[in-house]
């Protein structure tokens, strides 16, 4: 690693090294320098506990979220000419929130390259999702310091995408509720209100039916197995009847 300024890494012996290899063979990253994707995988409680005096993947990560934010935000603009800069602010941030990185790291396999502490490692570390998702973003930092901004970009999308592609296919970025309370308070000066209309089921197990109101409107009942679920369904019912779901 020739830029000091990338960190010291854990020295690389012969199986870590063709462990690497495998990682780079198997996950599609380009990135030529080990010792800069071996920094990526340290964790600073493995840095914390080594006899070497070695940097951890922190400053990559910090750097990584940077990439990261550019690529998916890149992507939105130039891909869906018909949203707006409010819908690319809900999708962006469900993709590259710390579950959805943690899912694309295990789909890499990133718990089984880490370098993390014995008391990390016994505290099951290698299952923690914001450990998961801090790799992957020191990950898309080696890369992109390795080989650049295209290359990095094209590492992250491949395995970014289809997060992108199941938030729109199943718009889990829509809180429906906030959408519908924007509306009103912009156009009237209102917020809608919601109303328990029943509870079914086993007291164990209820089903909430709720009611919302738009001024002279209602829309609903709406289930859910608790009320906050029940509301955002209501919530959803008002906002698709209402409003052109590809233009808020």
């Amino acid at each position: 690693m020739d830029d000091k300024s990338f960190g010291k890494a854990p020295e690389i012996s012969e199986s870590r090294e063709r462990e690497l290899f495998v990682f780079v063979k198997n996950s599609g990253i380009v990135c030529k320098d080990l010792q800069l994707l071996n920094l990526a995988f340290t964790h600073r409680s493995f840095a914390n506990e080594t006899l070497e005096l070695v940097d951890n993947n922190e400053r990559l990560e910090f750097l990584g979220d940077s990439v990261l934010g550019v690529i998916v935000a890149d992507w939105l603009f130039r891909n869906l000419p018909a949203k707006h800069e409010g819908d690319f602010s809900k999708i962006k941030s469900v993709v590259v929130s710390e579950d959805s990185l943690a899912l694309v790291a295990r789909k890499l396999h990133v718990d089984q390259y880490l370098l993390i502490g014995k008391g990390e490692e016994n505290s099951g570390g290698r299952e923690k999702k914001a450990l998961l998702a801090d790799c992957l973003e020191a990950l898309f930092a080696a890369c992109y310091l390795d080989s650049g901004f295209e290359v990095a970009k094209t590492f992250v999308m491949d395995n970014l995408e289809p997060q992108i592609q199941a938030v729109l296919k199943y718009d889990y970025h829509r809180d429906y509720k906030t959408s519908l309370q924007e509306y009103m308070q912009k156009r009237w000066r209102k917020c809608p209100t919601y109303t328990l209309v029943k509870k079914t089921g086993p007291e164990h197990d209820f089903t909430f039916h709720v009611e919302v109101h738009l001024n002279e409107l209602s829309f609903g009942p709406a289930q859910g197995r608790n009320k906050k679920e029940a509301e955002q369904n209501a919530a959803k019912l008002a906002y698709e009847s209402i409003f052109d779901t590809n233009s808020d």
